[in-house]
């Protein structure tokens, strides 16, 4: 589970501030996944920093969690 929260964390800081650059420079144009989605339309730098942050929060939450011990 540990792995699984810290892979989806940083696929989403990836995506997020993959968005940002695009947001800013034009840069990445068919790799950040937030500029697919119509209904955030005009909002794509904020939906790409609410993406760094949340995957950020996952990568830090997933310290708190246990590892799984290892199965023979």
């Amino acid at each position: 589970m540990k792995k699984l929260l810290e892979g989806i964390g940083v696929i989403l800081v990836l995506q997020g501030l993959g968005g940002v650059v695009h947001g800013l420079t034009g840069w990445f144009h068919y790799w950040v996944v937030v500029r697919y989605l119509g209904f955030l339309d005009g909002y794509e730098m904020y939906a790409s920093i609410v993406l760094a942050v949340i995957g950020t929060a996952l990568v830090i939450a997933s310290d708190s969690v246990k590892a799984e011990p290892a199965r023979e």
